[in-house]
This record gives C-alpha cells, structure tokens and sequence, in this order.
C-alpha cells in the first residue's frame, strides 16, 4: 500500500526536503499549510509537516514525529506583521488564509497584550494591504520574508547579521516569534511531522528524512545558494534565516509548544509523540539527536 506523504515546501524547511529522496512505496504532494492541514486530517495523505496549532487541534486523532520540528529560539523573519501604527493603535488586521499557526500567534500576543483589533482575512503583499487601509497586515513563508527585506534593506557591508532592521518606509515589522520569546523566554514551534495515529510512517521514510537533515544542515551555504535566486534575496540573508531554524524538536521547543497550546487551545487533549524508530539496517544506523 502507498504511504503518502504532504510537505509544506517553504524554504524555511529546504534543508530537510531539498535533498530527500523517498523510499518505494512513499509518494508526496505539495501545498500551503493550511492546504496540507486539511489534507492530512481529510485523510489524503498520511503524513504532512503540518501547522503546530493545527496538531494541537486534533491531538486525539494526530501523533508528531518524535525529533522533526519546524522551530526558532527569537526572530524567525518570516511569519509577520507589517503595520503603520504602534501595536497598541492597531485598528484593522488583514490575515492570511495560508496559515492557521500564524494566525493563532497573533490572537495570542494580542491577547496577552491586552488588545483586540479587527481582524480580517484578505490576500495580498503587505504594501498594497496597507496603502487599502489596513493598518497591520499579517504575512508568512517566502513572501513575508522578501517582504521583510523589501521593507529593511537593501542591508549594507556594516550591517550584523545578528542586529537586522526592523523598520523602513514608514513600515514596522513585528517578528511574531521574537514577540513570542519576549513573552515566555521560550523557542516558538511553527510546525511539527503529524500523522494519524493508526497509520504511522514506516522506518525507510524516517531514516530517508534524517539522512536529508544532516545533509542540508551540513550544508546551508549551498542551500542558500540553491534559494537567494528564487527569492531575489542575498545569500547571506537566506543562510542567516536557515541557520536560525531548530530541526529536532529538543525539550525546550517542547516547552514552548506545550505553553503555545495552553494558550491557544485551553482543554487540548495530550500531545503525542511517536517512539522513535528502530534502524532499518545495521550498516545504515539512525541519526540520534544532531
């Protein structure tokens, strides 16, 4: 029987899916994340490196690999809010309908920060949303990330990759994950490798996604090398952004999961991770941690 797989193919996650090869009996689809939520949970397919909250969602049906995660520890650059007015002036919020996560951060921050403005879906880049009337539009993935840079840069030689603007052309950027670690001191867990319970992946198509892994990760430059085009962005701005990523889904990616969704989802079921796998063969042993 098939084992089909749904992967949200961001750059944000090349270094994992750019070089995986899948193994017999395993086919893949691509989509946006709220497409690959619905499909996952629909039952077409049987795996997919879905939403967090979405996860959270349906904790009673999903189970999440044990070591896959899609994670920052502060600025993430790609899950947005681009607004003309202080945060507490807010009035009128366009979200996009791409990402559930994203959207649930922001009720949160704005929750905890005691506001409450309209929030509206509509599609579009941030500029045109605002010059609309919008005062804060939300945007995700590739887009939010060259938007980020059509906003602060171009960046010059003095500037630190470590210090990255946040404002330009009378437009604030709010990374909502540096805003969720300014709340908690927590990484923020954007996505996580869900499957149904009843029909977990096989071990071939665990091992062929470590052995993608370790190899992107060994080697961001030349992802970023492979992206900066596609993007229209530099090299170095795309290695900075991959080198922020965490991977493993390590205990403190877990925390910061488990108090998103005491938050976002109060009355969840348990979250459920899978066991970790047994090697498919002697000569080609599992990654463990990193």
């Amino acid at each position: 029987m098939t084992y089909r797989a749904g992967w949200i193919h961001y750059t944000n996650v090349a270094p994992i899916l750019d070089t995986l090869v899948l193994p017999p009996g395993v086919t893949a689809i691509t989509g946006v994340p709220t497409e690959m939520n619905a499909a996952l949970l629909s039952g077409r397919v049987d795996i997919a490196n879905i939403s967090a909250v979405e996860f959270i969602r349906n904790a009673d049906t999903l189970e999440a690999l044990p070591d896959f995660s899609v994670a920052v520890l502060g600025p993430v650059y790609s899950v947005n809010l681009f607004h003309t007015r202080p945060l507490h002036q807010l009035r009128r919020i366009a979200l996009t309908a791409q990402s559930a996560m994203s959207v649930a951060l922001l009720e949160v921050l704005l929750r905890e920060r005691g506001l409450s403005p309209v929030l509206e879906r509509a599609e579009g880049d941030a500029g045109t949303l605002l010059g609309q009337g919008y005062d804060g539009v939300l945007r995700i993935g590739d887009s939010a990330l060259r938007e980020w840079y059509g906003v602060v840069g171009p960046l010059t030689a003095r500037t630190t990759m470590t210090s990255l603007p946040n404002t330009g052309r009378g437009i604030t950027v709010t990374d909502l994950a540096c805003a969720w670690f300014d709340l908690t001191g927590h990484p923020f867990t954007f996505a996580v490798w869900a499957y149904r319970k009843d029909n977990p992946p096989p071990p071939e198509l665990i091992q062929a996604m470590r052995e993608a892994r370790r190899e992107g990760i060994g080697h961001l430059a030349a992802v970023a090398r492979r992206h900066a085009p596609r993007l229209g962005l530099p090299e170095r701005v795309i290695q900075h952004y991959l080198w922020n990523f965490r991977y493993h889904l390590e205990a403190p990616d877990r925390l910061g999961l488990h108090e998103f969704a005491a938050k976002a989802v109060p009355g969840h079921a348990e979250l459920t991770f899978g066991p970790r796998p047994g090697p498919v063969a002697a000569s080609r042993p599992y990654e463990q941690t990193r």
